[in-house]
Formats: C-alpha cells, sequence, structure tokens
C-alpha cells in the first residue's frame, strides 16, 4: 500500500506534493530530526527550514537536483543525508552548515566537489561513493578531522599525495574503483586502521607490515599475484587470507602464469580450413 502511495504521489502537481508529504512536520520535532527518505521528493520543502534547532536531515532516495539558500538557516544540522538523488554538483549552500559531521552524498551524478567544502572543519564521515569521479578531490584531504572516507565505486585511478595530510583519518572505503597499483599514499599513513581496495585491478600488493595501527584489509576481487604483507593481528580478506598459507611471491606468480595460460586454453579454437574442391 505505501509504494502505492508513493507512486500516486508522483504524479500529484508539485505544491500538493509538498504540502501531503510534510503534513507531519508542522512544528519541531521533538528528537530535532527530519526523516523524508523516499518522499518523492523534486524540491525541498522551504518550511523545514524554519526548524532553525534540527540536528539530523534525511532527504535520501529522491529526485532532488538542488537545495534552496534557506537551507543554510539550519546552523545546527550535524548529519545530512542527500544520498540516491539527482545530484550533478553539490549546492552550495551545503558548505555553509559549518557544524555538520556526517555528510552522505552517495549514489548522485557528481564529477567533482566544490572547494568551498573545506569550510565543514567538523566533518567526520563522508560518503561519496558510487557517482562519476574520475579522481578524488583535493578538497577532501582539507577536511583536517576526517575520520571515515567512503569512496567507493567511481572510476579512481590514483590518490593525491596531499591525502597523507589527514592524520585523524581512519577507515578508507575504495572498493570498486579502477586502481591497478596500491595508492602508494596509503603506505604513508599508519594512522589508518581499515584499508578496502576490493573490486579494483591491483596486481602486486607492497608489504603493509608498518602500518602500525592497521587492523583490517581488504582486497578480494584483484588480480593480484600476492597477498599484501601485514603486521601480526591484523586481518586479510582475500586470496591468500588467513584460511590458508600465503605462498612465497614464485608460487604466486607460477600460479598467475597458470591461469593465464587456462584461459588461454579455454578460448575456443576454430576449425581446420576445409580442403580445397575442385569445380
Amino acid at each position: 500500500m505505501g509504494n502505492t502511495i508513493r507512486a500516486l504521489v508522483a504524479f500529484i502537481p508539485a505544491d500538493c506534493c509538498q504540502n501531503y508529504v510534510v503534513r507531519d512536520f508542522r512544528e519541531m520535532p521533538l528528537d530535532k530530526m527530519v526523516d523524508l527518505s523516499g518522499s518523492q521528493l523534486r524540491r525541498f520543502p522551504l518550511h523545514v527550514c524554519s526548524f532553525r534547532e534540527l540536528v539530523k536531515l534525511y532527504l535520501s532516495d529522491n529526485h532532488l537536483n538542488s537545495l534552496p539558500p534557506e537551507l543554510g538557516q539550519l546552523q545546527n544540522l550535524q548529519i545530512l543525508a542527500l544520498d540516491f538523488n539527482n545530484f550533478k554538483a553539490l549546492p552550495q549552500v551545503v558548505c555553509t552548515l559549518k557544524r555538520l559531521c556526517i555528510l552522505y552524498l552517495g549514489n548522485n551524478k557528481l564529477c567533482d566537489l566544490p572547494s568551498e567544502l573545506s569550510l565543514l572543519q567538523n566533518l567526520r564521515t563522508l560518503w561519496i561513493e558510487a557517482n562519476c569521479l574520475t579522481q578524488l578531490p583535493e578538497v577532501v584531504c582539507e577536511l583536517s578531522l576526517l575520520k571515515t572516507l567512503h569512496a567507493g565505486s567511481n572510476a579512481l585511478r590514483l590518490l593525491p599525495g596531499q591525502l597523507q595530510r589527514l592524520q585523524e583519518l581512519r577507515t578508507i572505503w575504495l572498493s570498486g574503483n579502477r586502481l591497478t597499483d596500491f595508492p602508494a599514499v596509503l603506505l604513508h599513513m599508519p594512522f589508518l586502521e581499515v584499508i578496502d581496495v576490493d573490486q579494483n585491478s591491483i596486481r602486486y600488493f607492497p608489504s603493509l607490515a608498518h602500518l602500525s595501527s592497521l587492523k583490517l584489509v581488504i582486497y578480494d576481487h584483484n588480480p593480484c599475484r600476492n597477498a599484501p604483507k601485514v603486521a601480526k593481528g591484523v586481518r586479510r580478506v582475500g586470496r591468500w587470507a588467513e584460511e590458508t598459507p600465503e605462498p612465497d611471491p614464485r608460487k604466486a606468480r607460477r600460479y598467475a602464469l597458470v591461469r593465464e595460460e587456462s584461459q588461454e586454453l579455454q578460448a575456443p579454437v576454430p576449425p581446420p580450413p576445409l580442403p580445397p574442391t575442385n569445380s
């Protein structure tokens, strides 16, 4: 029934739709949270901006591609969820919400992030996965308190060296990108606790044993010929992880060559040419 109502709401004229969706938000919610996720919104309901004490605002899974400048009145916002929308650029007003700690921008159509994002110096968690990023925006390296970065399912091929400035960063998720080499900058970030490079195109992993804070490395679904060496107690998820002993490099290379040869053997062999016939 709920899905049927939402489908009908999509055909209601915009003004009527806004009134329908926000009918339960005539007064400031006691928990200081407004959740309009999955409400078929095509524009932001302006009267929510009157809730000046609002701390959490969830706008996930709508059809938004812009936000009004009035959103800047919500200076107490700490969590803003804009994931699963149609944003091609991050609205500038978001960069004025200086108390934001968690910002969800995943599953949009972002190709870059504005330099003004650096104003969000309280940001601890940033989700930018499943966008159209071909490189990690350098402004991310200016978010000095960032602890968790979700940047998977983009088209990243490398990471900027400036990333090592983020000495508070503990977790970085990079699965489903186009990395062909393990990002060198991560080797200079001993404070990292979780590294996820699952589903990339990395063929060789350097030693990570010197990363003293590392607790988990996920490297599965890469065409790698070795497993990353890690310090004792660090969990690895991928080929040659805890459940099986890691082979020495010569055996790893031999395994890769045998695999390549077997793939070639599985390729269809064209039939021999027919002998010429006398006409």
